[in-house]
């Protein structure tokens, strides 16, 4: 089970997404996120190569606010058994595999907003990192 011991500090600068967003929940995000002065929510991310996994439209937020750093879960996508990824109904893909993932990551390309769907056998752990801690 991930706690809050398990959530590191990365750099925003070192994360890959491979998802775009849609700007209105960003925007919407950004001002909750503002109003708790803070993320509530780690993003997850690829240990070895910086790709962004799950919370791509934390990360925008983060960028939005000028944030350097942001509270992140990491951890082995390829090898680990912890992460499975399905695609979203109407995504209009038959099948996405990690690896394909991980190249999106690498290109200069974006799957469309909710496309890959990952799943954790653990729920990621409720944190409160201030935004002053991630300037």
């Amino acid at each position: 089970m991930w706690t809050e011991d398990d959530v590191v500090i990365v750099d925003v600068s070192w994360l890959k997404p491979h998802e775009e967003i849609k700007i209105k929940a960003r925007d919407k995000l950004l001002d909750m996120t503002k109003r708790w002065g803070g993320f509530t929510k780690p993003v997850l991310v690829d240990s070895i190569t910086g790709s962004l996994l799950d919370g791509h439209h934390r990360l925008s937020v983060a960028q939005e606010l000028g944030l350097s750093k942001i509270p992140a879960i990491c951890l082995d996508y390829l090898s680990s058994d912890d992460i499975t990824l399905e695609l979203w109904p109407n995504s209009g893909y038959s099948s996405i595999t990690k690896s394909m993932v991980i190249e999106m990551c690498n290109s200069n390309e974006l799957f469309p907003p909710k496309t890959t769907k990952h799943t954790t056998i653990f729920d990621l752990p409720p944190i409160l990192v201030s935004l002053e801690e991630l300037k």
